[in-house]
């Protein structure tokens, strides 16, 4: 994977495994709660939500597992790897059990369905197994397992999207944040394992998601991101009490309700579908300065038997279409992808078609994987993972030079122009620098100064880059 320190890509793996932290008021005899989060940032979304759930129940957070009371790993099955991880560090946590005994260690998220009787009975690795759709459910199971049981709840729900529990924000800058707008997928992807480890689609009141937006700009926070495994799909009916009538309130229009809150507040969102991204949507996005001009895009293959296979619903052209629509209605638009290489039965020439594809969009990012076969899935069941492990490296390694160069690219395209960046914080590798991204989603690096502070915009006049970072500095 190309490490382009995005905040909202698919898989930060700057960000895998981190220890979520709360900074609040110490107190006296509180338990404490380690939470360790991978996968996607819908998971570390669901890790704010488990921490308010259980700060109520007078838990604090700490940064230090050999110190907690209870410890949670937030888990994903998108990759084989990723569970490999959570294997790992289950290992080391039953370490620490065998010192501690009264440690409590559970499994949350996407690997709680598909593992819950390897993980509780036949490995005992774990005292708890939690699916994303029981996390009320988490006070009731954790005093059961300090009477001596084991607990378990993957039950999944037609209905929760906690849209009455406020999440705290861990460690954040107080100045981006996510917001859950919707949960699940009904998509059913030939090869993903989300419909069945976060269960059927339903959308999140928009009441309760301007309100959860309006609190965070209250609080001073700059940029939202709104959340959803297809948030070209969100769809909310119901009573409108300002109105006294039933409303339905689509994906555009819950954009241009946000974006209206603050226009201050830079809006951004993820993830589209390409069956579903409509016009609507897009002139939505030209309409509003505070909504960002970046759409991540996934396209998966660039052939459309690969697609039909995939069961993605769209076909090479239809991709297109929507790429032309992206590009005439918005000059200018960042688009990035998921690409997958050496998927069931895939030849060499449609492996050419996703290569051609990359040249024909030129993505800004992209985020590339090899095939995986995941249990349960319908690739799993019905198609034969047949390309050699071989040729897989091989391609993925042609999709990956084609990306950084496009990357480069579109990167250079913004040497020696002053772009407006709301400044993040301190970069990664220096102190002395800030880092902040444009409105197309580029990281942006440059020398700090006095006068701008994190939490600000900045106008920065560009250098120099690298194949994944702008360089520059603040212009006169």
């Amino acid at each position: 994977m190309i490490d382009l320190q995005l905040a909202d890509k698919t898989h930060d793996e700057q960000r895998q495994g981190e220890a979520l932290i709360i900074d609040a008021p110490v107190q006296q005899n509180s338990r404490k709660l380690y939470i360790e989060s991978y996968g996607c940032q819908m998971n570390f979304a669901d890790s704010e939500i488990v921490a308010s759930i259980l700060l109520d129940q007078g838990f604090q957070t700490t940064g230090d597992y050999k110190e907690a009371d209870v410890v949670f790993i937030n888990t994903c099955s998108i990759r084989e790897n990723a569970e490999q991880r959570v294997r790992n560090r289950l290992s080391q946590f039953g370490a620490e059990k065998r010192r501690n005994p009264k440690l409590i260690v559970g499994v949350l998220g996407c690997m709680a369905e598909r593992l819950k009787s390897k993980f509780l009975e036949e490995e005992k690795l774990v005292d708890v197994v939690v699916g994303p759709d029981a996390y009320r459910d988490l006070p009731q199971l954790i005093g059961q397992v300090e009477e001596g049981q084991k607990a378990i709840n993957v039950l999944l729900s037609r209905e929760e999207t906690y849209a009455d529990i406020s999440p705290v924000r861990l460690n954040g800058n107080g100045i981006t944040a996510f917001i859950s707008i919707m949960r699940g997928c009904d998509n059913m992807c030939s090869f993903c394992v989300v419909p069945f480890t976060r269960g059927r689609e339903r959308s999140r009141d928009p009441h309760s998601i301007l309100a959860e937006a309006q609190d965070l700009v209250d609080k001073g926070y700059k940029e939202v991101t709104l959340l959803g495994q297809n948030v070209d799909s969100y769809k909310w009916k119901g009573a409108d009490a300002a109105e006294d009538a039933e409303i339905e309130v689509n994906f555009a229009q819950l954009l241009e309700k946000v974006a209206l809150l603050n226009a201050d507040l830079r809006v951004r969102f993820s993830t589209s579908h390409p069956k579903d991204i409509t016009d609507e949507v897009l002139y939505t996005i030209a309409k509003y300065d505070n909504i960002c001009n970046y759409i991540h895009l996934p396209v998966q293959s660039g052939s459309s038997r690969v697609l039909e296979l995939m069961n993605r619903t769209y076909t090479r052209e239809w991709y297109i279409n929507r790429v032309d629509a992206i590009r005439k209605i918005i000059p200018g638009c960042a688009i990035s992808s998921d690409i997958i290489a050496g998927f069931c039965t895939e030849t060499e020439e449609e492996h050419q078609e996703t290569l051609t594809m990359m040249d024909y969009v030129g993505y800004d990012f992209a985020f590339t994987f090899s095939y995986s076969e995941r249990p349960g899935t319908l690739a799993a069941r019905k198609l034969e993972d047949d390309i050699p492990e071989k040729v897989k490296s091989r391609r993925l390694s042609e999709i990956l030079v084609k990306q950084q160069e496009w990357s480069l690219k579109r990167l250079q395209e913004n040497v020696g122009k002053t772009l407006r960046i709301l400044v993040e914080g301190k970069s990664k590798k220096s102190d002395l620098d800030y880092c902040g991204r444009n409105d197309q989603n580029a990281m942006v690096v440059f020398p700090a100064s006095e006068n701008i502070k994190p939490g600000q915009y900045a106008n920065v006049f560009i250098e120099r880059c690298t194949s994944a970072t702008l360089l520059g500095r603040i212009a006169d």
